[in-house]
Order: C-alpha cells, then structure tokens, then sequence
C-alpha cells in the first residue's frame, strides 16, 4: 500500500514533513560530525577531537534547529554556497537563463565535469534570478554512506540505481526513474537537472549518451507516446558548463595516464567522496552557465536527439584562457594566466601531463568541429 501511495519512496527526493527526523539522524552521525569537525578544525582535530565534537554537534543543532522544509534546509546551503563561490572563483558568469519561464519545469541535460559543482552552479544562478532549484540526479554509487544520501535527499536529489545487474531488475530500476522524471516535470511541476551520461568527461569530450534519452522514453511506451512527443513534453534544455580551472584535473589525468598505460585503474572505495571534496573547495577560476534552446521539432530517433543536444552544449560552452592555451591559442592571453596553466601541467607527469594539456584542448577543437 505504501508502495501505492508513494512508489518513488526510495529514490526521491525529501520531503518537508521527512526534514526534521532526518536532521535529528544527521546530528548523531559520528562520522558526519567528525567530518565537519576536521574540516573546521584541521590541526586541533588531530589531538582534540573528542572535545570538540560535542561542541560542533551543539553549534550544528543550534543552525539547524528552525529548518522545517527542503527550501529553509537549501536556504542554509546556498549562504555556504556564497561563501564558496568566492573563495574558490574569480568570476560566475551565465547566459541563456533569461529565455527560461520562471514558471515552466526543465529537463536540463548537462555535460558533466564536477560531481558536486555541475548541480549546484546551475542552482545557484537560477537561485539568483529568483527561480525554483532543481532536483538532481545522482548515481547511488555516491552514496554508499547513510549521511551522504540524506544530506544529498535533503537537497533535493534524487536516486539513478546504477548497482542493480540482474536484467530485470535493471529494467524495473530504469522504468521507475524514467517514471519519476516526467512525473517531477508534468505532475509536480519541478525541474530536473541530469548528466549527458553516466561519470564525467575526464577527457574534456562532452558527449552525450543515447542509453539516457532511452531511459526517459522508458515510461511513456505504454501510453503509445512517439519518442518525439514524449521529449517534447519533457521540456529539455541543453546546458554547458565550463570552469577555467579544473580542481580535479590532475587526479582525472593521473587515472586516464594509469589506463593507457596498464589497461585498468582501480578506484579507492571512497575517491568519489575525496573528488566531491576536492572539487567543491579547489580553485575553479572563472566559471560560466550556459543555457540552450528548449529541444522543439520531430527528433525520430535517440541518436538524433543526442546530436542535437551534444552540438548546443559544445557551441554553448565558454572557452576560457586555459582551453585556448592548451589549444595552442594563448597568443594574446597574459603571462600570469599563461603561468598558471603551465603550474596545472607540471602538477603531473610524463603521460598524464598530455592528457592533461588535452583536457582542456578538447573543448577548443569540439567547438571548431561544430561552428565549422
């Protein structure tokens, strides 16, 4: 019956009346608050981190204590938000936003750099034009700890079964969130923002996945929908971004170098987290948003659609100092910033320090192939 009343239960998002219990989980999860207690206390913690763990647990029930709802939980994000923007970039920029109704509900399809950021800037901007944050997609392979997935839920993500392998319960995972994503778009109104495809682009190759536009046709084959009707109903809109600096890019070098060179590459058990970190507090530089146009007009086919949404993503996005150096175009750009990327590319060695270079080439020689 409850599965009747709520058959997305184990893969949405909160809700407001779910808040406080799951806040009240949080505050006596030792590890979350050991977390919050090194990252605030970085040396103290070392030696004293018994006795100031009771003293964080206090000061976080005391700024949690008033959030009732997932819109006063996003509000307490958005000041750390704030204050991470401008400790980590040099400028956010965003373009196309003001051709989005504030009242209609988005399927934002993304290319994917950042597992953390990528979300979050495109809430941010819309947040700053007075618009509704989005529900995000997320692969449960991020949330292989409680707190992580409640902290996730309570901002409104919601759950990708990436760990299911039986066939049918692969299909039964895809029909329930290809379910859920019109749902949250016709019924409730509610945006969503997912990636192109599944990881992100390490390489600097934007591409999208057919597999992803299958999946949201998934659940209107019954109601005898054709592809095109079913995304044109979905609203979607193709968004870029891009980040001058990538916090990341040497670790995602290093693991592209280690599967040229030895064919694998075997990721810690919790490296996702430590790239989560790393992305959120590294320096990004300048930052730019780009909103495309909503997908209109008779796409027959997955691969079509794909097409369409890769070749706005890549004329959208933003060329930044470093992609024109690293493509060999840095002529007019500064000392300081040629220096900078220089420093980028010493930070790793031999192979890696190639694939780094064409990391962020890739989007220079993208745009070339698409404006061509």
């Amino acid at each position: 019956m409850a599965d009747q009343q709520d058959p997305f239960r184990e893969i949405r998002p909160y809700k407001d009346q779910e808040v406080a219990e799951v806040l009240n989980r949080l505050l006596y999860n030792d590890e979350l608050i050991s977390a919050i207690t090194g990252y605030q206390f970085p040396n103290a913690s070392k030696f004293f981190g018994w006795a100031l763990k009771p003293m964080v647990r206090i000061a976080l029930a005391r700024e949690v204590g008033e959030v009732n709802s997932i819109a006063e939980f996003q509000m307490l994000v958005a000041k750390y938000m704030e204050k991470m923007i401008a400790r980590t970039t040099t400028k956010l920029t965003v373009s196309g936003i003001d051709e989005l109704d504030p009242e209609e509900s988005y399927l934002f399809i993304s290319n994917h750099r950042d597992i953390a950021m990528d979300p979050a800037f495109v809430n941010w901007v819309r947040h700053q034009f007075g618009m509704d944050t989005v529900r995000i997609a997320i692969g449960d392979n991020l949330l292989r700890k409680p707190h992580v997935s409640d902290l996730m839920r309570l901002n409104k993500s919601f759950i990708v079964n990436r760990s299911a392998t039986a066939p049918r319960e692969v299909m039964k995972a895809l029909t329930q969130l290809s379910q859920y994503i019109d749902h949250s778009i016709v019924q409730d109104g509610q945006s969503i923002w997912i990636a192109q495809r599944e990881g992100r682009a390490k390489d600097g190759n934007d591409q999208t996945d057919p597999a992803i536009l299958k999946m949201f046709y998934m659940s209107h084959r019954k109601a005898k929908r054709s592809f095109s009707e079913a995304m044109e109903r979905l609203n979607i809109v193709p968004v870029s971004i891009s980040y001058e600096y990538d916090p990341c890019d040497a670790l995602k070098a290093n693991e592209l170098n280690a599967l040229a060179q030895e064919g694998e590459y075997e990721k810690g058990q919790f490296e996702d987290i430590e790239s989560i970190v790393k992305g959120i507090t590294g320096n990004k530089g300048r930052v730019h948003v780009a909103f495309g146009e909503v997908m209109r007009g008779e796409f027959e086919t997955p691969e079509a659609l794909a097409e369409e949404i890769d070749r706005q993503i890549l004329k959208n996005y933003h060329l930044h100092s470093s992609n024109l150096i690293a493509a060999g175009r840095g002529d007019d750009i500064s000392a300081e910033e040629q220096a900078e990327f220089n420093a980028r590319l010493e930070s790793v060695e031999g192979g890696a320090r190639d694939i780094l270079r064409a990391m962020y080439a890739n989007p220079v020689t993208n745009q070339d192939k698409v404006k061509g």
